[in-house]
């Protein structure tokens, strides 16, 4: 890699996996600072129920792009390659090491492989017309997406409403299929030389364990409060797709128990993390480290640091 881009160390992984931890560790020790990957910590208000770190576990490191953005306000993946990339300039600038760190997969891809979009049509009324259809019923919108373009259709999960509605925008306003155009989306020349860092499994139960001790660790931490408020100002935004909000949602309008919606907020977030172990096993070049093997924290760090040395990232 050319010696002349910036250099960029990568923490990624599923959810629960560990990620903050191995970030902030490697930052203290080779004065790094941490930008976020994770499309829902950049909402304000969404702390508990988006696992967003507190300063306990950041440890004086400074963090960027956690908790900026209103969640009324829109935000795309082009948005934050822009705004990922000012924040890796001015770390660069002062002699920090940037970390990326966090889970979803399309920031850190698009981030680190200089993906050029391409401006997509947008139609507010449409918009407003499609989310409506999708409260009724969101299975059967992903359903008529399916019948115009089956390959976006095959990669959004049902559930993701945002990224269905919003594909299905993009088909109605141009006739093309969402899924062409996005890989019409041009690869430039990355900016950074990086070196990228996946935290995983051996044992899959390990990390479903992992996840059903945070999501009860949520729940003693405020979720319901913090779901409740958060629901009643903002309904309709996108932001309440978010996993542990719109499975709340049914406990607060008292269709299921409390015990209920925390097993489906459970059930949820293995799937999520399921798909994020499925994304990022697609990335080539990523380095593979495994939480359930013995050795702890200091073991991941220790053999992050020979990852990144081996890239020229130290």
């Amino acid at each position: 890699m050319n010696r002349t881009k910036i250099p960029v160390a990568v923490v990624a992984g599923p959810t629960a996996s560990g990620k903050t931890a191995l970030a902030v560790e490697l930052a203290k020790r080779h004065h790094g600072e941490v930008v976020s990957a994770d499309s829902m910590q950049i909402y304000a208000e969404m702390k508990i129920g988006t696992a967003r770190p507190d300063e306990s576990e950041m440890q004086g490191v400074p963090h960027h792009l956690l908790g900026f953005l209103s969640p009324s306000e829109r935000f795309s993946v082009a948005d934050y390659v822009e705004l990922a990339g000012k924040c890796i300039e001015e770390i660069h600038s002062r002699g920090k090491l940037p970390i990326i760190a966090g889970g979803t997969g399309l920031y850190v891809r698009s981030l680190l492989r200089g993906i050029q979009f391409c401006e997509m049509p947008e139609n507010p009324a449409l918009r407003k017309q499609l989310e409506e259809e999708s409260e009724r019923d969101p299975v059967a919108l992903w359903e008529k997406l399916r019948q115009v373009d089956e390959e976006a259709a095959r990669n959004i999960h049902p559930n993701n409403r945002k990224r269905v509605i919003r594909a299905l925008e993009v088909y109605l306003l141009t006739g093309e299929p969402f899924s062409q155009q996005s890989k019409e989306a041009a690869q430039g020349e990355s900016p950074y030389r990086w070196a990228m860092l996946c935290l995983g499994f051996h044992q899959r139960e390990v990390l479903y364990e992992r996840i059903n001790r945070r999501v009860d660790m949520m729940m003693e931490q405020g979720l319901v409060e913090e779901a409740k408020a958060f629901l009643e100002k903002h309904p309709g935004t996108t932001a309440i797709q978010a996993i542990g909000y719109k499975e709340l949602a049914p406990y607060f309008r008292g269709e299921i128990p409390l015990e209920e919606a925390v097993e489906n907020i459970k059930r949820e977030t293995r799937r999520y993390a399921k798909r994020q172990l499925t994304w990022l096993r697609r990335e080539e070049g990523a380095r593979w480290l495994y939480v359930d093997e013995p050795g702890g924290l200091e073991r991941l760090t220790q053999e992050s640091e020979a990852v990144l040395q081996e890239a020229q990232i130290l």
